[in-house]
């Protein structure tokens, strides 16, 4: 795609982005949580097209909390795919909060934060999450910790799945995949790893042919007496499953 296509697609993904915080910052507060969550959905899913994006949800997202929402972690679109699919509470990094416009955007989505560098932020971190599930939300963490190439998992962390054993809340596994959608084969154009910075990122994948964000869902379940290392190694193959099963 030329640059200059891909400078207009940045600037309409700009705009769009004010748009979201300037509804943040003027409607947010008069709205219902249910209210919220339709407008950050809707509002994710314009930002895909936007960016050449098309979204393609396979199986079932939770329609209500509470739910923790498991899934691997390719790049900053990911966030932008499943609030696509189901406006949930994410937590991330710390850093993100400091990002100019998608800090603002992602603390008026309802995030968590964590600091990364802290271990004993993950004890903070797993009370805010058991206390917003005893609420009902529905929150998502990507147990990897951190982005991988998207050909493969890392090891999940199990310390925040205690937030789902603590509440007795279910959780789902699901799988994310970035596709060319002429082809349907994996792309790389959205990876965000290694040396990759955020404006690297958004500028390969604004370059790039039209892409699809494959989520697939799979079926809730609960902890059913394992401790939160078992569950993690559990809900790793069955991610890795969701993912294989993007691919056929």
């Amino acid at each position: 795609m030329s640059n200059l296509s891909a400078c207009w697609k940045l600037l309409r993904a700009i705009a769009h982005a004010l748009s979201g915080w300037w509804i943040i910052r003027s409607t947010f507060d008069r709205l219902t949580p249910q209210q919220r969550g339709e407008r950050v959905r809707r509002w994710a899913r314009e930002m895909l097209e936007v960016l050449g994006i098309r979204l393609v949800v396979q199986g079932t997202p939770a329609a209500q909390g509470p739910m923790l929402l498991v899934c691997n972690h390719i790049s900053w679109l990911d966030i932008l795919a499943i609030h696509g699919a189901q406006h949930v509470r994410f937590v991330s990094k710390a850093e993100v909060r400091r990002w100019p416009l998608i800090g603002s955007l992602a603390t008026g989505a309802g995030t968590l934060y964590i600091e990364r560098e802290r271990r004993r932020d993950a004890v903070r971190v797993v009370h805010h999450m058991t206390e917003a599930l005893r609420n009902g939300d529905l929150v998502a963490i990507f147990p990897e910790g951190t982005t991988s190439d998207g050909h493969g998992l890392l090891p999940f962390h199990a310390n925040l799945l205690q937030a789902a054993i603590s509440s007795g809340t279910p959780v789902q596994p699901a799988a994310l995949r970035f596709a060319d959608a002429a082809t349907g084969e994996s792309s790389t154009a959205a990876r965000y790893i290694d040396d990759d910075s955020l404006a690297t990122s958004l500028w390969r994948t604004l370059r790039a042919p039209p892409l699809l964000a494959i989520v697939r869902f799979g079926e809730p379940q609960s902890a059913q007496g394992r401790e939160r290392r078992a569950w993690a190694r559990s809900l790793h193959e069955d991610v890795q499953q969701l993912r294989r099963e993007t691919l056929s």
